[in-house]
């Protein structure tokens, strides 16, 4: 459970509708090919790193090597997501810049991930996921009996809202329509075809990740590999079932607050629908200062107006331009909708703490378990067993130490300037682990007949072919306006 599921997939959800379903899918499914196909056998085989699987199963050094850089690569680029989550949730309750929220997040995970070594990630991560689930769960619970009167989340998504013979997402769908945005249950991510191509991604990659398969490693049988593949899977479905009823009620609430005519069925574009800029609630002011939600008056009307500006739907534009409104005003991370959404339904102030626990939980245990395979990969998989065989444990040790250290400062840097949103981030990891280290894990388990020449040239193929996409779109190095296509 990482930053992109607790902080980012509910709010990638709610602006993406029906087509952000993909990730749930993907992320989900990547843990069934893990349980059936890869954990059983890895453990058999009985090594403790990917690079050091792949090194021994193609007797090759030289393989082993390309396996480290495809795993720093991916795990690099996850690390980012998670830093900016941190950066997210810092920043807002410590009233701070989201940069400086990123450099308070690097020196926590520098002191327990470095300081705290295997056994002590294991147990955070634990403490952790309890702490991150309840966190999920208990806000979803009020909300949900707040607007549809059901304490399940998941039953609530489906369900009327509160003294009105209407559903939550036929009037959402209403809403949004109306607003110029696409219909919410309905929207696809592109064609289905690409759909199926970017779940299918989503579950290869999972089954790649390195930090996730090291788990499988440290398990006593192969039975005992597969069982806690399934038991992962419930605790996984606890948050991403959760997740779509989150996404729907966030983005119900936010319209509702900037619009009053969403709660009481009125004129959307009636002057007296939009809230007064003096009127705005004090968790936009809060959100304002740390700069991932912006308010910018373009009719001067002294009012807020949020619709879709570049909608193709030619009665909402219509409509907004006959109400004089000039473009879209609001502009909200979606990275902030699940820490904003209890102060959006107005919940108590433990609940709104508590769901900030949740996020730091979620984002500093997967950057803590990331930095161990790191830490692993180097220190062990490429100087011990490559370049210096003869090195002690403790130089080791303090190799190991290093690289952390590198990494961590490496990850707080791209983080300033993330590609995206943190679920967008960690979606780029799962696709260079999909197409570098999948395919060799995969090909190296089930065909005898595959050698190290094809498992080399099939991770730098994969690696290079997907960074220079990633990079195209995205800038070299996520670094703004260096985009090339």
């Amino acid at each position: 459970m990482s930053a992109a599921s607790f902080i980012s997939m509910a709010g990638l959800i709610s602006n993406m509708g029906y087509g952000g379903g993909l990730f749930l899918m993907g992320w989900t499914g990547g843990y069934v090919l893990l349980a059936l196909l890869l954990a059983p056998y890895l453990r058999k085989f009985g090594k403790f790193t990917v690079p050091q699987f792949i090194g021994d199963r193609f007797y090759s050094k030289t393989a082993s090597t390309v396996a480290v850089l495809c795993l720093l690569v991916a795990s690099l680029t996850y690390i980012i997501g998670q830093m900016t989550g941190v950066g997210i949730a810092f920043a807002r309750f410590l009233e701070v810049s989201s940069e400086t929220g990123i450099y308070i997040g690097m020196g926590i995970v520098f002191a327990y991930a470095v300081f705290g070594g295997m056994k002590g990630i294991t147990y955070t991560q634990v403490a952790q996921y309890m702490v991150l689930i309840v966190a999920y769960i208990i806000p979803a619970v009020y909300i949900s009996l707040a607007l549809t009167g059901v304490a399940i989340p998941q039953f609530g998504l489906g369900s009327n809202l509160t003294g009105q013979d209407v559903s939550l997402l036929a009037r959402l769908d209403s809403v949004v329509t109306d607003l110029g945005f696409g219909q919410y249950t309905t929207t696809t991510a592109g064609s289905k075809l690409n759909m199926f191509v970017y779940t299918l991604s989503l579950m290869i990659g999972t089954a790649g990740l390195p930090h996730v398969i090291m788990r499988f490693f440290t398990v006593k049988t192969v039975a005992d590999a597969r069982s806690s593949a399934g038991w992962a899977l419930i605790f996984i479905a606890a948050l991403y079932t959760t997740a779509p009823a989150v996404a729907a009620m966030a983005k119900y609430n936010l319209i509702a607050t900037v619009n009053t005519a969403v709660a009481t069925n009125g004129d959307l574009f009636a002057v007296e629908s939009s809230i007064k800029a003096d009127d705005r609630p004090a968790w936009m002011a809060r959100w304002e200062k740390t700069g991932l939600l912006k308010w910018q008056d373009k009719n001067g009307d002294g009012r807020v107006q949020y619709y879709n500006d570049k909608t193709k739907n030619q009665a909402a534009a219509d409509k907004a331009a006959a109400a004089g409104w000039k473009g879209n005003e609001l502009t909200v991370n979606a990275d902030i909708i699940v820490l904003a959404n209890p102060e959006i339904a107005m919940l108590p102030n433990w609940v709104i703490g508590l769901v900030a626990a949740g996020g730091l939980a979620a984002a500093l245990s997967t950057a803590a378990g990331l930095l161990m395979a790191i830490s692993a990969a180097i220190s062990h998989d490429l100087i011990k067993n490559v370049f210096m065989p003869e090195i002690s444990e403790k130089g080791e040790l303090m190799a190991g130490k290093i690289a952390m250290a590198v990494s961590i400062v490496i990850a707080g840097y791209l983080g300033l300037n993330p590609p995206g949103f943190a679920a967008g981030t960690v979606a780029l990891a799962f696709g260079i682990a999909a197409s570098s280290l999948f395919p060799a894990i995969m090909m190296g388990i089930f065909s005898k007949k595959m050698n190290k020449e094809g498992a080399i040239a099939g991770m730098l193929a994969g690696l290079f072919i997907t960074l220079f996409y990633v990079f195209a779109h995205k800038g070299i190095f996520f670094i703004k306006g260096t985009e090339y296509l």
